[in-house]
């Protein structure tokens, strides 16, 4: 999810810009298979590099640039959520097949609780994806020294072009997300986008048109209301979930200084905005006028996206993860499809524009018994071949320019994703605090939980939220975390 640009964004302040329109070059080579997905690239600083305990390294060559060894073994973790580990698997029999090493899978969504103590002890796995409800924050693990720095295999030569390093063929943005202090630490693997859901065919035998104002997505919630359907659902218990519409609010009613504003800790960044001030009372007025579908505060993501593909709600928020994540509970006559967040009177960007960049987090913990192999899985991983193997298997995209073979399919609601990108062209936007500041992020969504309860009121939560921030503005290492 998760869930996910950092210390270089574009000049624009968009982490998708050129990479939009790779995107949409892709779109149109592969049909109907354009689909922004999350991806991350996982590099972590402090302490990398080779342990000298290692017994798992062979020699080095050009077309073995990190020396793996011929039966050798390589522990894998990959969270199993919208995107389920079936890609993972064939990664790791195509990996066993080229280079004679043996792969142990451990498909979970409990991360943290199985890795944290992996972690204490000095025993994590050689390759993690790091994401998910239950995701050890990346700014943690890296502060802690627990991640390699990925500098080496972003700058090793591409397995399908030696002449390019691997980092050159990557959508320009896609890793800015998993910088810590400049380095990246984590490799965000799957591009993705953000916003508003709804079903096709809910709306056309009600006869609704998709809104572009927000006045006009309240128009729908009353309608919803009085045909006793909830107007917007949220995964109540993980409140990541609603800060994707507070969030894409102000980013389109404040334009790109307002986003930025906050992942820049600035003073001003919550109290005394404009634009945060309107987002919020702009969601608690669906809290307010009861559009809320009944008993959505107390559900998990998966509980409220399963009452939503029953047409219980006719909103509900998300990343392009959603359709992976309800392929057994959504009708197959559901038409999911995807909306930009509507806007709010005078705002600063276009409908069209969208939250998108790189998502699931690949990391390497420092501690990594076999780093060589570790190393060179991930190289594959931005490879053609493994390029097309995720897009087959989990429904997406990586943030791999051009990798995808012709001949793969996606969705229809990944694939209205697809559409919504093409319309947005270069009018994308990304947070990064979420990936620079794990307990500000939490902070700021525990406010969220009280909102959407009706227990504070906005002003109370434009206070929590920028408390998180000034917090968070006093901690000497976040100088070293700067937007231009």
């Amino acid at each position: 999810m998760g869930s996910t640009s950092a210390q270089n964004p574009e000049n624009d302040g968009s982490t998708a810009g050129v990479g939009r329109r790779d995107l949409i070059k892709r779109s149109a080579a592969l049909g109907l298979i354009s689909v922004p997905t999350m991806s991350f690239l996982s590099a972590c600083a402090s302490g990398g590099g080779d342990d000298d305990g290692n017994d798992s390294e062979g020699e080095t060559s050009k077309s073995n640039p990190f020396g793996v060894k011929d039966g050798s073994k390589l522990d894998v973790v990959i969270f199993k959520g919208g995107y389920g580990d079936d890609y993972a698997k064939a990664w790791e029999a195509s990996f066993k097949k080229k280079w004679g090493v043996t792969s142990v899978h451990t498909g979970t969504q409990e991360i943290t609780g199985k890795l944290q103590p992996r972690f204490n002890a000095g025993n994590p796995p050689d390759i993690v994806d790091d994401s998910g409800a239950q995701q050890i924050p990346i700014d943690v693990l890296y502060k802690n020294g627990q991640l390699v720095d990925l500098a080496e295999v972003l700058d090793a030569p591409s397995v399908d072009d030696p002449a390019k390093k691997v980092r050159d063929t990557l959508i320009p943005g896609t890793l800015d997300a998993g910088m810590q202090g400049g380095k990246v630490v984590a490799l965000n693997y799957i591009y993705t986008v953000w916003g508003l859901w709804y079903s096709g065919k809910l709306f056309k035998e009600k006869g609704w048109t998709a809104p572009k104002t927000w006045d006009e997505f309240l128009t729908i919630c009353k309608e919803a209301k009085a045909d006793g359907i909830g107007g917007l659902a949220h995964q109540g218990k993980y409140p990541y979930y609603i800060n994707v519409a507070i969030m894409d609010l102000i980013a389109k009613t404040g334009g790109l200084d307002a986003m930025k504003a906050i992942d820049n800790l600035e003073p001003n960044a919550f109290v005394g905005s404009e634009a945060a001030t309107a987002a919020v009372e702009a969601i608690y007025e669906v809290v307010e006028k009861g559009y809320l579908m009944p008993g959505t505060n107390g559900l998990t993501h998966t509980e409220s996206q399963t009452r939503w593909n029953q047409y219980k709600a006719a909103f509900i928020t998300s990343g392009s993860w959603l359709e992976n994540e309800q392929l057994k509970t959504t009708p197959d006559d559901f038409d999911m499809k995807f909306l930009p967040m509507p806007l709010l009177p005078d705002s600063k960007l276009p409908f069209e524009a969208i939250r998108a960049g790189s998502g699931e987090p690949f990391i390497i913990p420092s501690k990594a018994k076999n780093l060589a192999g570790a190393k060179e899985f991930m190289r594959m991983m931005l490879s053609k071949e493994w390029s097309t193997l995720f897009a087959k298997e989990a429904n997406s995209l990586t943030i791999l320019k051009d990798g995808v073979d012709s001949g793969v399919q996606l969705r229809p609601g990944t694939q209205s994703t697809v559409e919504a990108s093409k319309a947005a062209g270069t009018n994308t936007f990304r947070y990064l605090y979420t990936e620079w500041y794990s307990e500000m992020g939490t902070a700021i969504e525990n406010a969220s939980n009280e909102l959407m309860a009706k227990r504070i009121q906005p002003k109370e939560w434009l206070k929590r939220a920028q408390a998180a921030v000034d917090k968070q503005a006093k901690d000497p290492e976040s100088k070293k975390n700067h937007r231009d």
